[in-house]
């Protein structure tokens, strides 16, 4: 953050550490436990996610022209290519003759991507078809009409982003400035990823999202793990629109502020989560990064896979910066895998059980509300 916004945060957070108090909304929220078991509902989360750009990778995995990367986003299977003039293009991985996969590799090179199941082939720079066996044997075949279907894609702070919807508005607007400048200033284009690692779950999507800011919860589910880093439960929150940033002390802040020292503006002080809207949180410990993004299934309300990036900057990497990554991804497995994880589950067996009930988000728990609320009004809006 700049200076004078990090200042700002830590005046807030010295003043929550001093009054035992916290950042809150209006009212509490009351959420229908429905919209976490129902099919209907899940059907029209995603098509929220269809509307809106999606982050999908960091551009080192495209290092050079030609290279590429498969993905299933939302059901859909696409390709992304790294171009000859260095931009990247976008494409739906299913031929145009009768729908196979014209690419089954994760990643690699090519400069032809071809179906295996007839042969028709596209060129990997433009998507346009560049070959049709036993073409003499079909009606007239317009080749401008039938290459790949091609999708918006931006690269943008190191992230490869995804609009399913086609559209190529520009991704610095749907940001703002205030998230491009926290995006700019995590310097993800000039880092390596360290980890990439990706997780299904039996839990609704929303249920992930739900965990990155839930302020009230590590003192009780991880008091042996990240409880032990959190201060007081309190935090503040910055409204960025559809986004937002929570931030709380860590226990060094805590400790500073009761003993009357003076606090420095760093990311030594503060943990923060910048929530990407809709499906991306950036989680900031001191000398990394950690980039969540959570997808709903494709045909389910209790399916969903997590993807954790961890990126660290390339100028400080070195063994000991790597061995410290390695101890906080140890920390955060623990954290995510037997504690956030199973009682995730948990929740999901009991709204089952008890669909027609409310869950119910406090004032506090302001992060949230924000959430829920940004995702309500989408699902309403024609």
């Amino acid at each position: 953050m700049t200076s004078t916004a990090q200042s700002d945060v830590v005046t807030r957070l010295i003043g929550h550490l001093t009054n035992s108090t916290t950042d809150m909304a209006p009212d509490d929220l009351m959420v229908p436990v429905s919209n976490f078991t129902s099919a209907e509902r899940a059907a029209l989360e995603r098509r929220v996610l269809h509307r809106r750009p999606l982050v999908v990778g960091h551009y080192s995995e495209l290092p050079r022209p030609g290279t590429f990367v498969t993905r299933e986003l939302l059901g859909t299977p696409v390709i992304l290519v790294r171009r000859a003039d260095g931009s990247v293009g976008g494409y739906v991985n299913i031929c145009r003759h009768r729908g196979g996969i014209v690419e089954d590799a994760a990643q690699g090179s090519r400069r032809i991507f071809a179906c295996k199941y007839h042969g028709w082939s596209y060129e990997s720079e433009t998507g346009a078809l560049q070959y049709v066996p036993h073409e003499p044997f079909f009606g007239p075949i317009e080749r401008s009409c039938n290459g790949l279907e091609k999708l918006a894609v931006f690269e943008r702070h190191g992230l490869l982003w995804v609009d399913l919807s086609g559209a190529t508005s520009d991704l610095g607007d749907y940001l703002g400035p205030d998230v491009d400048r926290q995006l700019t200033e995590f310097g993800l284009d000039e880092s390596v990823m360290l980890m990439d690692e990706s997780f299904p779950l039996p839990i609704n999507w929303k249920l992930i999202m739900d965990g990155g800011t839930d302020l009230l919860h590590p003192k009780f589910l991880h008091p042996n793990t990240v409880g032990r880093m959190r201060a007081k439960s309190c935090s503040a929150w910055n409204d960025y629109g559809l986004h937002g940033q929570m931030f709380v002390p860590r226990r060094r802040m805590a400790d500073l502020v009761a003993d009357g020292g003076e606090v420095p503006a760093d990311r030594r002080m503060i943990s923060s989560m910048l929530r990407l809207y809709p499906n991306s949180m950036v989680m900031s410990p001191p000398d990394h990064v950690e980039f969540w993004t959570v997808w709903p299934g494709p045909d389910r309300a209790d399916y969903s896979v997590t993807n954790i990036r961890v990126f660290a900057p390339a100028d400080r990497l070195d063994d000991r910066l790597r061995d410290r990554v390695a101890r906080s991804w140890e920390v955060l497995m623990q954290a995510a895998k037997d504690e956030d994880w199973p009682m995730e589950e948990t929740i999901q067996r009991n709204s089952f059980a008890r669909p027609d009930r409310l869950f119910r988000y406090g004032r506090a728990e302001v992060a949230m509300q924000h959430f829920h609320q940004a995702l309500e009004t989408d699902v309403q809006a024609p």
